[in-house]
């Protein structure tokens, strides 16, 4: 996909391999099993290439669409701030989701790059994706802990000799959603952002569930690719 309206691919069994987990909420359970119906009627399907001659399409938000939109830029807007409580409490529960068997000695420590950020202190690599992104990484290993856990500990497939850093990645990956879909825009510019924001409507969760299913997607292309540390950009 590119911003001049290119195509969206989604695989169907990229996001049949996230686990249904008993710890999923209802509506989110429901929104990912229905992945079929989810990304088969939407994204799966948004196919908009259009000749450089075209005109950019105007797309129009119902009032639901804008207030969903508008809260989804409300944590987008949100820089990840270490002296504020809710996220501290957010980061030290995903080092307790990552991992439940180890005690964490501080927000500040060396323990954090086995779960791949760059140095002791995660919230210097957090400036990219903002508070969402941790609040993405936490979804992830709280709704999916098995997939979670199995990129994080690289229990899929014949892995690199070099890893990813997971961490990072998953950082990166908010970001490039947020860029892809132009969701700091006033109104979608694009089909696919249009596309999104109906089933964002929908279910609040959608930018979060995506982001579990385009994780899948990249550790799989990663595998594909033979990548070693050194391709990571």
């Amino acid at each position: 996909m590119d911003d001049r309206g290119g195509s969206f691919v989604a695989v169907r069994r990229i996001s049949q391999g996230l686990d249904r987990s008993n710890t999923c909420h209802s509506s989110s359970a429901e929104f990912v099993t229905g992945s079929t119906a989810w990304l088969g009627r939407g994204l799966s399907c948004v196919c908009a290439q259009r000749r450089e001659s075209d005109a950019r399409p105007s797309f129009d938000l119902t009032p639901a669409q804008e207030e969903c939109l508008q809260r989804l830029q409300n944590r987008i807007d949100i820089p990840y701030d270490g002296s504020i409580p809710e996220h501290q409490d957010a980061l030290r529960a995903l080092w307790s989701a990552a991992f439940p068997e180890e005690e964490l000695h501080g927000l500040i420590s060396e323990q954090w790059k086995n779960m791949g950020w760059q140095g002791k202190d995660p919230s210097t690599d957090f400036r990219g994706g903002g508070f969402i992104s941790l609040e993405n990484l936490l979804f992830f290993a709280r709704n999916f802990p098995k997939s979670f856990q199995d990129l994080l500990r690289k229990q899929e497939g014949d892995r690199s000799v070099w890893e990813y850093p997971f961490a990072v990645a998953g950082v990166n990956i908010t970001f490039m959603l947020i860029q892809m879909l132009d969701l700091e825009a006033v109104k979608p510019r694009t089909l696919v952002g249009a596309t999104f924001l109906k089933f964002l409507a929908e279910n609040d969760s959608a930018f979060d569930l995506l982001y579990c299913i385009t994780f899948k997607m990249m550790d799989q292309q990663w595998l594909s690719m033979r990548a070693s540390y050194m391709d990571f950009n």
